[in-house]
């Protein structure tokens, strides 16, 4: 089981440091067998993002988490890497450096053809910090020729233009990179590849067959070779999201596998997040290693969970990509929806506090902060009840989970709900609890009563039908279809998935639909998950009208009327009903009627992501029956 690399902002300026070594750890005591930490810049000509950490800084870092997964029982190991020109001159403000001037996709930025000298230098790099790495204590190093890698550039005709030796043999560059980097450490010293076999642009991109023979060509040189995907052009399919198949890697790794020498061990990857899975690709032979990277961010427990027989328990990983992918303009730390530790291991305490005071405690809603709520609060040994007006706990996410591509959200509800029955919690369904039950209890009330539908700014013609994407989801998810035969419209003024997600429901479905969106680019809150290309592909595959740069201004009986942005144009759009993706606002009517006293969480405060209402839930059970509200007990926003 290998927890692979992966980027965290983690760092403190560029050097691993203790926030890794705590991150990391967390995953040793959890049984991983292989951790591969977050890529270093072997070279201070790269810096992709603020705080990548730099080889020549991350010695004590290396050495503090080594330490740290030996004490556990794990194998360390550094990864390596060169950006090229899928890098950014933003912080170092100098020329990305690259084997030809291809400009990268998202920025558009030249980068700087390579010289003899420049190659020598990062060559002679990767040895260096290889020998950097293992005199710290590292039992080895994985050298980056997977996405955002120099490496990879070099050994494809995408991005290889060359004409001297370095495009003559493309694989010239890792050969020598990984000469230097065994000529630099122990015989006994692990060296690894992570390396692209598709870059799923077959004009002149590394493909299977290609990338077969240049994994056979170095294998003398690794011990091991880890088989993902992706390309300059094709950055989101490395890790993609709930919208692309567990797995989709495993018969190209099996395919290296079948190709490569016994010595050389195979570890595929690629969102296998589920139990069963892995353990099919090592009984069937098709990898000896697996990569489990967002499975053990979502339950850093799960091979121990496995070990004990316990693999029911394992927390889900929903593959949304939400909190785990942190390449983006907010700088945030790794983190996931499902378990908002992750990421925060040297500051959050654990969830598990055996109380000496344990109190009663009524949680008013089953979404994901009320579950959590009360799944905290019992694992301390608090008596909790849950109570909600539907007849099925879960929430929002349960109605969520009928939305296209969303199907895995309904795990994470399974589990919350799995969880509190486990730990004894008193769960009462269809019962709506009112301000007098809560005045007679005796005990510690959390609301988490959700969310109603938002205000409309714009005019509705009587007769005209709109309803919410959650009354739609709803409705779907008790098998009847809420809408009139017709052409349908999406409202979505927000530019998240939820839009994105019912347009897709929906015209698969046969529906003739329009999208209406205030923004330039559908969906653009997807950048952050890295499904804003992809979403707009299945939208337009799928016939979805896109009405950019268009403000709502009214629902007739029949069509709408929208308006340009920009030049206040006005023009009409067929539909017979409108489904309005926009904001919900909190459900306070409860709190209200308890004079503004119980504590709230989730959509009950504010609209809430998953990840958002989970900390809450979690903050909120850590609270009950602590004196005071300390960030150790209850951590500030």
């Amino acid at each position: 089981m290998v927890f692979g690399p992966h980027e965290t902002n983690l760092a403190r300026r560029r050097s691993v440091s203790d926030r890794h070594v705590a991150y990391y750890r967390r995953r040793a005591a959890g049984g991983a067998g292989v951790i591969v930490v977050e890529e270093a810049s072997v070279h201070p000509s790269d810096w992709p993002y603020e705080r990548c950490p730099l080889a020549s800084e991350s010695a004590e870092g290396w050495a503090a988490v080594a330490a740290a997964c030996r004490d556990e029982g794990a194998l360390a190991l550094a990864a390596l890497g060169h950006a090229g020109g899928q890098g950014s001159s933003a912080y170092s403000q100098a020329p990305l450096w690259a084997p030809s001037r291809v400009p990268e996709v998202s920025t558009r930025e030249v980068p700087k053809w390579m010289e003899a000298s420049e190659i020598a230098e990062v060559v002679e790099a990767f040895g260096a910090a290889a020998a950097l790495a293992t005199a710290a204590g590292m039992d080895g190093v994985e050298v980056n020729a997977g996405q955002f890698s120099l490496v990879r550039q070099f050994l494809s005709g995408l991005t290889n233009h060359r004409q001297d030796e370095w495009g003559q043999d493309k694989t010239l560059f890792a050969r020598q990179i990984l000469e230097a980097v065994r000529a630099a450490v122990s015989p006994s010293t692990i060296v690894g590849l992570r390396l692209s076999c598709d870059e799923m642009a077959p004009w002149a991109g590394l493909v299977p067959s290609s990338a077969i023979e240049v994994a056979g060509s170095l294998s003398a040189l690794v011990d091991y070779v880890t088989v993902v995907r992706g390309s300059i052009y094709t950055a989101s399919a490395t890790r993609p999201d709930g919208h692309t198949p567990p797995g989709f890697n495993i018969d190209l790794a099996g395919e290296v596998r079948s190709a490569l020498p016994s010595t050389t061990k195979v570890v595929a990857q690629g969102s296998i997040v589920d139990v069963g899975q892995a353990e099919d690709v090592v009984a069937g032979g098709r990898a000896d290693l697996v990569e489990m990277t967002r499975a053990q961010i979502a339950d850093p427990d799960l091979v121990a969970k496995i070990q004990a027989g316990q693999p029911d328990r394992v927390r889900p990983c929903i593959l949304c990509n939400q909190a785990c992918q942190v390449r983006d303009v907010r700088n945030p730390i790794v983190s996931c929806v499902g378990e908002p530790r992750s990421g925060h291991e040297w500051e959050d305490p654990p969830t598990e506090q055996a109380t000496t005071a344990p109190v009663d405690v009524l949680v008013v809603g089953a979404g994901p902060a009320g579950l959590e709520c009360a799944r905290v609060a019992a694992a301390n040994g608090h008596r909790v009840q849950v109570a909600d007006a539907r007849a099925r706990p879960g929430g929002m996410i349960r109605v969520a989970a009928a939305g296209s591509g969303r199907e895995r959200l309904a795990a994470l509800a399974d589990w919350l709900e799995a969880e509190c029955g486990r730990l004894g919690v008193g769960l009462q369904t269809g019962r709506s609890v009112t301000a007098e039950d809560i005045e007679r209890f005796s005990g510690h009330v959390v609301l988490a009563t959700g969310s109603v539908a938002g205000w409309r700014a714009y005019e509705v013609d009587p007769g005209a039908a709109v309803l919410s994407a959650a009354d739609v989801l709803e409705e779907v998810n008790d098998g009847r279809d809420p809408l009139p035969r017709g052409p349908v419209a999406a409202w979505d003024p927000i530019g998240g998935p939820i839009a994105i997600s019912i347009a897709e429901l929906l015209a698969g479905r046969g529906r003739t639909v329009s999208l209406v969106t205030p923004d330039l680019i559908p969906g653009n809150e997807l950048s952050r998950s890295g499904d804003l290309a992809p979403a707009n592909t299945r939208l337009q595959a799928e016939g979805v009208a896109l009405e950019r740069r268009s403000l709502l201004r009214a629902v007739h009986s029949g069509h709408l009327t929208v308006e340009d942005r920009f030049s206040g144009e006005r023009r009409d759009i067929a539909a017979v009903a409108l489904v309005d993706c926009g904001y919900r606002l909190p459900d306070d009517r409860l709190w209200k009627a308890c004079g503004e006293t119980p504590t709230r969480v989730g959509d009950a405060v504010a609209p809430r992501s998953v990840y958002e209402a989970v900390l809450e839930g979690r903050r909120a059970a850590l609270a009950v029956g602590a004196s005071s509200l300390s960030r150790h007990s209850v951590p500030a926003p």
